[in-house]
């Protein structure tokens, strides 16, 4: 429950977005389709949050698309002139247009965040492999922990 003005109100529901695989939504039950669903929360870089739910054999290509075409109001100062620039981040990693939901094994009734940001282009596999590279050029240690971080 959140506290408005005093208030206690529950949260708005999560927009809801249909499996955009047709032959294999034609055969779920009612019932199944709404055990499989994934909820994703979205986080833009300044911080604004909105829920989502989508199906697993949504790609981040549908998503991007279904964001773009449903964008919520409280959003306007981040908006973007065209879908195919918005970019999923999970774990730290760009996801492709075409990975679904599915393939990245989310977990089915929990919340998932990701994080939307705009981009025109995926940034090379290698990049980070040159920033080490540098660096060991300088004398420094790349290897000195196994984390990495991502700026956003």
């Amino acid at each position: 429950m959140l506290l408005y003005f005093g208030e206690a109100k529950a949260p708005p529901p999560p927009t809801l977005l249909r499996s955009t695989n047709q032959s294999n939504h034609a055969h779920r039950s009612a019932r199944t389709t709404n055990i499989f669903i994934i909820n994703l929360r979205l986080i833009l870089v300044s911080g604004k949050t909105k829920e989502f739910l989508f199906s697993p054999s949504d790609s981040a290509g549908d998503i991007a698309q279904h964001v773009f075409d449903n964008w919520p109001d409280d959003w306007c100062q981040e908006a973007v002139s065209k879908a195919e620039i918005l970019r999923l981040i999970y774990q730290g990693r760009f996801l492709h247009s075409n990975v679904t939901l599915g393939a990245l094994g989310l977990p089915f009734g929990k919340t998932t965040v990701m994080h939307l940001v705009p981009r025109e282009t995926l940034p090379e596999p290698n990049s980070q492999g040159s920033v080490h590279q540098r660096q060991k050029s300088k004398g420094g240690n790349s290897s000195c922990c196994s984390a990495s971080c991502c700026i956003l």
